[in-house]
């Protein structure tokens, strides 16, 4: 319907989650639960009808345990299908008012796997804030002042449409000058926010010695709630609140905090690493931002990665595919073994 609400006004919301095929055999989905109510949140911020996360759930594992076997075949574990449900204000007309009608409706996708680490050289002129490296990692633009993409009181803790589009402009920009990602920032200040559509995480030392995880809060509405930065966040309180396999403790913050404040890490040899974490990108580490004029090199411990995101990775990933036993992997029982 060329009039339907979502066409003219944006009410459209959606979520981003994966079926993962097991080292088991089984089928799992990471804390679905999480997703739908999300899903709920994001579409009573645009004014769409209120559902039952429950029956969210429940739809989305019917849809998994049918069609799970066809592209996540038993004889190929420790593979993913991206899942997403969507809603949409189909209500025609161009009222300026809140929809009274909606479609809710799943796909189901493969998609690539963009945490590997990137390692093509980019042979661009640095001096112009074009990249020139080989590193492996993901390649940050810090945006400009005159682009923002969210503010205190807008939708940016909402997963809907309107919340990226505007932002196409600044990722073309930053792919044509090497770079995978912007590293959103906010205000006067320079607040960081997240890297492209994903939470963004540094590890660095205080001046005092302590090692801390700092990301930016969700106080403000600014944050998108991820699911993985809830997950990273909880392990790292869990199993990294004292020294572990040979690295230091973590002193976990969820605080403000601007861009000056890396660069001056990175100068001081304060900095450790920086990884973005979401649905899409999973955990990404960081191998380099550019800062008005700045390059900023953010080490890499372990070559392709900090060994901090290493164990994020390693962890969660137990969890998806089956090989550690936890309440967030969801075990979806499919209809093929049912019959």
């Amino acid at each position: 319907m060329p009039t339907a609400s979502a066409l003219h006004y944006a009410t459209e919301c959606f979520e981003g989650l994966k079926c993962y095929r097991g080292y088991d055999g089984r089928l799992r989905l990471f804390r679905p639960d999480r997703n739908c109510e999300r899903m709920l949140n994001s579409a009573r911020r645009i004014s769409l009808p209120d559902f039952e996360p429950k029956e969210l759930q429940k739809l989305i594992e019917a849809l998994v345990s049918v069609d799970g076997e066809k592209w996540l075949p038993k004889s190929k574990p420790g593979t993913f299908l991206y899942v997403r449900p969507t809603m949409i204000g189909t209500e025609p007309g161009i009222s300026v008012r809140k929809p009274h009608e909606a479609v809710l409706y799943i796909v189901a996708l493969q998609f690539p796997v963009l945490d590997e680490p990137q390692t093509a050289p980019i042979y661009n002129p640095s001096p112009s804030g074009h990249v020139k490296t080989g590193r492996p990692g993901m390649k940050l633009l810090a945006s400009r002042d005159d682009m923002v993409r969210a503010w205190p009181g807008g939708f940016g803790s909402a997963k809907v449409g309107a919340n990226y589009g505007p932002s196409f402009n600044a990722q073309a920009e930053a792919k044509e000058r090497g770079y995978d990602q912007v590293l959103w920032l906010l205000g006067r200040q320079n607040e960081v926010t997240e890297a492209g559509a994903s939470n963004f995480f540094v590890i660095w030392k205080t001046r005092e010695g302590v090692t801390q995880l700092v990301t930016a809060p969700l106080s403000d509405g600014i944050i998108l709630d991820g699911v993985t930065r809830g997950s990273v966040l909880e392990l790292a309180r869990r199993r990294l609140s004292r020294p572990t396999e040979g690295v230091d403790a973590l002193q976990v913050l969820e605080r403000k905090f601007n861009m000056d404040e890396l660069p001056e890490a990175v100068e001081e040899g304060r900095m450790v690493e920086a990884f973005a974490a979401g649905t899409a990108f999973f955990v990404s580490p960081v191998s380099h931002i550019h800062y008005r004029g700045k390059n900023l090199d953010i080490p890499m411990s372990k070559g392709t990665s900090g060994v901090y995101a290493s164990f994020f990775k390693d962890w969660l990933r137990a969890i998806m595919y089956g090989k550690e036993r936890h309440e967030w992997g969801f075990v979806v029982e499919e209809h093929s073994d049912r019959t």
